[in-house]
């Protein structure tokens, strides 16, 4: 099997995904509250990288039936119905609702890995099932991309973290040496030997954690941090993220 991790999804090339298997992480945050939105009973979310493509979408899409989700630089967009914090996600907000989604890095991300098949979303939340999904798809076709969507194009420890623990998760015991990583690959797994396996450790000491706690949304990084809350795993296709295979 072959594994490989991308830190961004900057020069990440459609030929580099296409046909393979790809989970996507954006713990701090935009995974994570797609996560907990489809959970709290969300019909589908659609990521998108801009607001004003957001907006147009929204528009066509059935009066009522419609949420605007999102953030730049933390908070919500002006304008929006939700920002992008998973403790927003509650039942009452967004069941039976479809999100139209724009964050500064997850939905690029979630963009950016189309041509894979299948495209999974993965985060702490719900590691446990995401995790399984992604092994046994990688299983059948000998490789998993795991793109991380990083910060404003740049390196994010909490993903790298992320993406070393599901690595890990592909690996079965006394199979080290039958699995191939890249560089990325590599440099995640002795992420998560420094780190070791508490989710919290890691991601409160990002730059990302760092950021919100200075704009009131601590709990924003807890909830991040908990794990196996769920056990869906969402997938994305046809520009809609969904429970459905």
């Amino acid at each position: 099997m072959r594994i490989d991790v991308y830190f961004t999804p900057l020069g990440v090339m459609p030929a580099d995904l296409a046909g393979r298997p790809v989970l996507v992480v954006d713990i701090l945050r935009a995974t994570t509250t797609i996560v907990e939105a489809l959970a709290r009973g969300a019909k589908a979310v659609v990521p998108v990288a801009a607001a004003d493509e957001a907006i147009r979408i929204a528009q066509n899409l059935e009066k009522g039936t419609v949420l605007l989700a999102g953030e730049r630089k933390g908070e919500r967009i002006e304008g929006f119905a939700l920002g992008n914090s998973p403790r927003e996600m509650t039942e009452e907000a967004v069941s039976g609702k479809i999100l139209v989604m724009s964050t500064t890095n997850g939905t690029h991300a979630i963009g950016v890995a189309e041509p894979g098949s299948p495209v999974f979303i993965g985060a702490a939340t719900n590691f446990t099932a995401a995790a399984a999904a992604a092994r046994q798809a990688a299983q059948q076709s000998g490789s998993l991309v795991i793109l991380c969507a990083g910060r404003e194009r740049m390196f994010a420890l909490e993903d790298a973290y992320a993406a070393g623990r599901f690595a890990l998760a592909m690996i079965e015991p006394g199979e080290r040496r039958k699995v191939e990583l890249n560089d990325a690959g590599l440099a995640a797994l002795e992420i998560v030997r420094r780190y070791g396996e508490k989710w919290k450790r890691a991601i409160a000491a990002s730059a990302a954690a760092r950021a919100l706690r200075d704009i009131g949304l601590k709990a924003d990084v807890l909830a991040a941090a908990s794990v196996d809350c769920h056990t869906i795993v969402p997938r994305y296709e046809n520009r809609r993220v969904t429970l459905e295979a």
